[in-house]
């Protein structure tokens, strides 16, 4: 169990060094114009934009595409790691639970740290399946771990417009996985629902 747990912890320091370089990205694709993941790098007569550096924004745009690779593929082996974990734990009684509910964080599965408020109609949000009072615990790569305020999750969107974003929430006390594609659309925003930072208790 001690292996297990030691690879754990490896792999949730991968996890937040991965996050961090993908901030430490996005950064960098804020100060070019809010060019971001989307926008154009073409003026409108065709010819490179002279308002950006247009190598450092390919740059930094293949880096974060990576990144989000590894970071997906990476979460998925801390969950095989977590139900090993699980499974050596009920064989050999007496694990330290401040061990395993710090896996249980890692893993988003029970903690909130946002909420819905509001969807609006034909919405991205309300087709995406989003509800009023719907608890976040997972948006994109943003979980209870690295989560510090809303402008996270707003920088998320504007780098992922009509790209899908896996969301994990709870609702009714049930855990419920959608997929939203941020996009414009008639309404305000790009996600058409109001997030609002859960309480601390």
């Amino acid at each position: 169990m001690a292996a297990v747990r030691e690879n754990l912890k490896e792999m949730v320091a991968k996890k937040d060094g991965i996050e961090e370089q993908i901030k430490a990205l996005i950064s960098v694709l804020e100060t070019q114009n809010g060019v971001g993941m989307n926008g154009a790098l073409l003026d409108s007569e065709g010819f490179p934009r002279s308002d950006i550096d247009i190598y450092a924004v390919r740059v930094a745009r293949n880096q974060i595409i990576r990144l989000q690779n590894d970071h997906k593929a990476l979460m998925n082996e801390i969950e095989r790691g977590l139900h090993e974990f699980h499974a050596q734990e009920r064989e050999e009684r007496g694990i330290e639970s401040d061990m395993l509910e710090k896996a249980e964080e890692v893993s988003s599965a029970v903690r909130s740290f946002a909420a819905i408020n509001s969807v609006a109609s034909n919405s991205p949000a309300e087709q995406a399946g989003l509800c009023v009072g719907d608890e976040l615990i997972q948006f994109g790569s943003i979980s209870c771990d690295n989560f510090r305020s809303l402008q996270d999750i707003g920088s998320l969107v504007q780098f992922s417009i009509e790209r899908s974003i896996r969301v994990s929430v709870l609702r009714s006390g049930h855990r419920v996985d959608l997929t939203i594609t941020p996009r414009r659309w008639v309404g305000r925003g790009l996600l058409g629902c109001n997030i609002v930072p859960s309480r601390v208790n």
